[in-house]
């Protein structure tokens, strides 16, 4: 059985920074990709950032310059920072995580992003 552990949601103003994180933990082989999507009322999900093994790392086109995806394999934990934020940012992000031999993505719970006045 494995476990997502997602924080550092929160309330921001526009133009603030935060930082997202999600550790996995439990009984698994390794880990391939990490990474989250978003959705936001009324909206369908979107990917956000996903980082493989290698470090190879992709973008949802309106987060591209504004944040980065980064992980640490040692401690199976992935970070995403979000800077210069929008209201538009505003959503419940959900990490994922594929694991080795598994058939199918994990997903943590979400964690709520405000980006608001």
């Amino acid at each position: 059985q494995v476990q997502l552990v997602e924080s550092g949601g929160g309330l921001v103003q526009p133009g603030g920074s935060l930082r997202l994180s999600c550790a996995a933990s439990g009984d698994f082989l390794g880990i391939n990709l990490m990474g989250w999507y978003r959705q936001a009322p009324g909206k369908q999900r979107e990917l956000v950032a996903s980082i493989t093994n290698s470090d190879n790392t992709d973008y949802g086109d309106s987060v591209k310059g504004r944040f980065t995806i980064s992980r640490d394999n040692a401690n199976n934990t992935a970070y995403l920072q979000m800077n210069s934020l929008i209201p538009e940012d505003t959503a419940i992000y959900s990490c994922i995580v594929d694991f080795y031999g598994s058939d199918r993505l994990y997903w943590g719970k979400g964690t709520l992003v405000t980006v608001s006045s």
